[in-house]
């Protein structure tokens, strides 16, 4: 068993703008209204940074400046794992395009974008962050695989560590074979030990076997859960929301899972203990 504190939650998905306004329609007390993922622009990249990243990076971004906010926390020395279950599908496409036309020149810029840890460079520059980053992919069970990780290296390390999970769709024709339902990101902050702004204690354990994964409440929002990997974390996310004491189950792989036990905590909203 692992157990680790959050610290910081950011969040970006359709009519989901933001940790603190979606809380009231993750916790079932306000009304969801369906919309385009919007993300705001960060103030992490220069202004032609700013435009040159692709949305992927753009949310990666957004949610994680929003999570270390709200963790107060340096995210220039603080470990992050990046989760994402297939990169960068708009760039993807566009290189296969150009690979198929005549003119086969590709941007050196395309290029870049579209390695799987593209969004933890623009992060380590970004933010000017020295510490270990790591990108992995799990199919559709990469936000389980990223906490997993995430976890375990705040367990080994005894300091804090982030997970920046992400998706967004695969442009026509390949999101025929890959389609996903949003693009959806969520980022956390971990830490080993109990501090001012922690405000969930979670004991996660890997277990064998098969549980269902919990459903979500409104419709909507049990089709984005099913629809894009990211979204897998949402049952996690409204137990946050609601504050309440609970274990939810994770499926990882084929015949295992993440149980998560969760205990609301008090934080202080003017104090951090690092």
């Amino acid at each position: 068993m692992i157990r680790f504190y959050i610290e910081g939650i950011g969040l970006c998905g359709p009519g989901l703008n933001g940790w603190e306004a979606s809380r009231p329609v993750l916790a079932g007390t306000g009304d969801y209204a369906p919309a385009p993922i919007n993300v705001p622009a960060s103030m992490l990249l220069p202004a032609n940074e700013r435009r040159r990243a692709p949305q992927i990076v753009k949310i990666a971004l957004a949610i994680g400046a929003e999570a270390f906010a709200m963790a107060r926390r340096d995210a220039a020395g603080t470990a992050v794992v990046f989760a994402s279950s297939g990169g960068d599908g708009d760039t993807i496409h566009e290189i296969l395009h150009v690979l198929a036309s005549p003119d086969r020149a590709l941007s050196p810029t395309r290029f870049h974008n579209s390695v799987h840890n593209a969004a933890a460079g623009y992060w380590s520059i970004a933010t000017q962050s020295r510490a270990a980053s790591t990108s992995l992919c799990c199919y559709d069970d990469s936000f389980a695989a990223g906490l997993l990780e995430t976890a375990v290296q705040t367990a080994a390390a005894r300091e804090a560590a982030a997970l920046i999970a992400y998706d967004v769709r695969y442009p026509a024709p390949l999101c025929d074979a890959r389609p996903l339902a949003a693009a959806f990101g969520v980022a956390l902050v971990l830490a080993p030990v109990p501090t001012a702004a922690s405000i969930a204690c979670i004991e996660l354990e890997l277990r064998p076997g098969t549980l269902p994964p919990p459903a979500m409440g409104l419709p909507e929002l049990e089709w984005l859960r099913r629809g894009t990997p990211a979204a897998r974390s949402l049952p996690l996310l409204a137990a946050l929301a609601r504050r309440e004491e609970t274990c939810i189950s994770l499926g990882y792989l084929d015949d295992m899972v993440l149980m998560l036990n969760m205990t609301p905590l008090a934080a202080s909203p003017d104090s951090h203990e690092a």
